[in-house]
């Protein structure tokens, strides 16, 4: 099944449980699955790596809102984004431990041949492809930074 069929269907469950967070959470992902979908270049169907992609930044989107509402005292407007973040989230691999991580940049270094922190953009290149949705660019950045040191 694709993500968009998978979507409809619990969109269709949320109406059912009157799950008014769920719903609204994958309204908006069904959203911007159609705007994908219908974009300039694009084909219709969005393959695994476009639908990954499309979940990542929708996740991205909450937590950038989330901080933003925080620091700005508007903890009912955080609080809605979280809640979405939590239904986007069920959608998303699970995310990689620090250590898994870790190791997983250990190899990748060692297989592009990087030997110091002049190489950061092309492994960072290789990682994010590599560890698109099991993990957040902020951590992958920063764990490179200290391995390459």
């Amino acid at each position: 099944m694709t993500l968009k069929e998978i979507i409809n269907a619990d969109i269709l469950t949320a109406m059912k449980a009157k799950d008014q967070i769920g719903l609204r959470a994958l309204r908006a992902i069904k959203s911007a699955i159609l705007l994908a979908e219908t974009a300039e270049g694009n084909t219709g169907e969005l393959n695994p790596e476009q639908e990954m992609k499309l979940l990542v930044k929708q996740a991205k989107q909450r937590k950038d809102s989330i901080e933003q509402f925080s620091s700005n005292g508007r903890s009912d407007l955080a609080q809605s984004e979280a809640e979405e973040l939590e239904v986007i989230e069920k959608y998303l691999p699970k995310a990689m431990s620090e250590e898994e991580l870790t190791s997983t940049l250990k190899e990748l270094i060692l297989n592009s041949g990087a030997t110091g922190p002049s190489d950061f953009g092309k492994v960072m290149g290789i990682a994010s492809k590599a560890l698109a949705g099991k993990a957040d660019g902020k951590v992958i950045s920063r764990l490179l930074k200290a391995l390459l040191e």
